[in-house]
């Protein structure tokens, strides 16, 4: 199958991250050129030297997606270098414990604010870049954007209050912006997003995976007896489905959520 990504230019949010990295490594790897958008700067940096070491076209950008001014600032880069945009990939996200319930902290007790700035994390950090990067999309009248949910957005995910409530925003965001930017601007701009499952990173290695044994933690193990294919996904295994999304191959998909969990969600316990 031909993505017929080549001379396309992509950005990718949250790209220093493991999911999102192995996209932007999966959109170079098809010959776009992408632009690497990181709040950590040397993450943004070492992401784009990988990706340049491997024989691809990538730049390293420093970009708080919750600031406007920031996004300006990392688009002028990012058009310094590349000169237009095709593809805009929205993953920047993630959770806090102090809008986690747990043990320590019962629902009653967590602060607005607390559940405010992880909302923003998973919600308007994908509004914010689709605004700036999505007007670029309406004077060329093509595009594509694609927004990172979660599967927490169709079931929300014990514990995870804000988190789950600011994924089920984009997945609604997702659906809203495709009719908009279809019937306000042109049907070739495409908005969807993808649903990752339980997937095993750097950052959740430590709650999922036993460091000595390698084994499933219980709080792993828990979730892997809800997966029907009985394991945690890789980071990697979501680049399939994001590429197809962004390339020419779902020029008719628009609106749509697709979900890459297992199986997780069609599971029903027993």
């Amino acid at each position: 199958m031909d993505l017929n990504l080549e001379k396309k230019v992509g950005i990718v949010t949250g790209a220093g991250g493991a999911i999102c990295g192995e996209i932007a490594k999966g959109l170079a790897k098809e010959g776009a050129r992408v632009a690497i958008w990181d709040k950590n700067r040397e993450a943004a940096a070492a992401k784009a030297a990988e990706i340049s070491a491997a024989g691809g076209a990538a730049v390293g950008i420093a970009c708080d997606v919750l600031s406007k001014d920031s996004v300006a600032g990392a688009l002028d880069e990012t058009l310094a270098a590349y000169e237009s945009v095709d593809i805009l990939v929205n993953g920047a996200g993630g959770s806090h414990k102090d809008a986690t319930t747990s043990a320590e902290m019962e629902f009653f007790d967590i602060e607005p604010e607390a559940l405010q700035r992880v909302m923003d994390l998973n919600y308007m950090s994908a509004v914010l870049p689709a605004q700036a990067v999505g007007r670029i999309f309406a004077a060329k009248k093509a595009g594509a954007i694609l927004n990172i949910s979660s599967i927490g957005a169709m079931a929300p995910l014990s514990r995870s209050i804000s988190y789950s409530n600011g994924k089920a925003a984009t997945s609604n965001f997702t659906q809203w912006l495709a009719v908009h930017m279809a019937q306000t601007y042109s049907p070739a701009i495409r908005v969807n997003a993808i649903a990752p499952g339980f997937c095993l990173t750097g950052q959740n290695r430590f709650l999922l995976v036993e460091q000595d044994t390698g084994k499933p933690t219980a709080r792993g193990r828990q979730i892997i007896d809800q997966v029907p294919m009985g394991r945690l996904g890789q980071p990697e295994e979501l680049a399939g489905a994001a590429l197809w999304l962004v390339s020419d191959q779902a020029s008719f998909v628009t609106g749509s959520i697709v979900v890459v969990d297992g199986g997780y969600t069609a599971f029903g316990g027993v």
